[in-house]
This record gives C-alpha cells, sequence and structure tokens, in this order.
C-alpha cells in the first residue's frame, strides 16, 4: 500500500496528542510500592486482556506502539525472558497504544511474542498508570504492587530485569 502525504502529519499528529496525554499526568506516574491499576482492553488477538486474570504471578506490563523504536527490541527481548519462568509464575502483559489497529498487528506479525496485548488506542490504560515516556514497564508482584519501573530499553537491560523477576519469584511477593 502506498504511502500517503498524510499518513506523516497523521502520525506526528497522535504522537503530539498522545505526547500531550503523557504530560499532563506526568505528575501521577506510578512508582515502586504504588498499587497497579487493574484494567482490561480487547486483545489484538481478541478476546480480552485483563490484569486480573494474572493476579497471584508476578507480571510485567509493557506499554509500546508500533511507531517506537526501543519498543520493536524490547517485545522480543521480553518475551524470551516470559519462556525463562514457569507460566504459574510469571506472565508478560502488554498494552499498545497505537490509533489503529493495523499497524500493530503488523507490528507484532513481524516481530511475534507469546504473551498477550491489549489494544488501547485512546490512552486510558497508559493514563491510569501515569505513563511518562515509550516504552514504560512495570513488574508488579503477586498481591499487584508496582515493585521496579523500567522506562525506556536498550539491548542488555534484560539482565537487570532478569534479577528483578527472579528475586520477586523467589520472595513468594
Amino acid at each position: 500500500m502506498p504511502r500517503t502525504t498524510r499518513e506523516p502529519r497523521l502520525r506526528a499528529a497522535f504522537c503530539t496528542g498522545l505526547a500531550a496525554v503523557l504530560l499532563a499526568h506526568a505528575g501521577t506516574a506510578l512508582e515502586h510500592g504504588d498499587a497497579a491499576p487493574g484494567f482490561s482492553a480487547p486483545g489484538l488477538d481478541g478476546g480480552r486482556v485483563t490484569l486480573a486474570d494474572h493476579r497471584g504471578k508476578v507480571v510485567y506490563v509493557d506499554f509500546w506502539a508500533s511507531w517506537c523504536g526501543p519498543c520493536a527490541q524490547s517485545l522480543p527481548a521480553l518475551d524470551a525472558l516470559r519462556r525463562e519462568f514457569p507460566a504459574d509464575e510469571f506472565q508478560v502483559i502488554a498494552v499498545n497504544v497505537d490509533s489503529d489497529a493495523a499497524k500493530a498487528k503488523a507490528f507484532l506479525a513481524r516481530r511475534p511474542v507469546g504473551f498477550p496485548s491489549a489494544l488501547d488506542p485512546k490512552g486510558a490504560i497508559p493514563e491510569r498508570f501515569g505513563l511518562e515516556t515509550m516504552p514504560t514497564s512495570y513488574l508488579i508482584d503477586r498481591r499487584g504492587v508496582v515493585r521496579h519501573v523500567h522506562r525506556g530499553f536498550r539491548p542488555g537491560d534484560e539482565a537487570v530485569l532478569r534479577e528483578r523477576i527472579q528475586a520477586l519469584i523467589a520472595s513468594g511477593r
């Protein structure tokens, strides 16, 4: 499908709008020790993605978008981490903020992952988390408490995340 001259303008408008939402809520960003807000949203593969379905596990909630360069690196790395731990102990949940589900699906078709991804084009879930930047992820303990906030992503970050996940699983929290 050929690109139109409107597409870059639409992407810029969306990014500007998302940035405005993120900055407006920057003062309310979740941090270590805060209770993670529950959410339920349509899944990119159908059905619903609901945080409460994973209560009792250590959960890593990752916010991503198809236009986010670091997200292209983080999603496969997170999928590899997900496979390292027992499914009854650890789960990754992604939340996509693209305005066009087709772009999110195309992104995942090029980088398939084995964890659920919710679609939230209006940004209600990132707003509840007080998202400040993309990507941002939240490591949540078995009781629903945020234990680590990870902003951005660079190759090698998964080593630190692995240690934090292992520690939470071992502690039973």
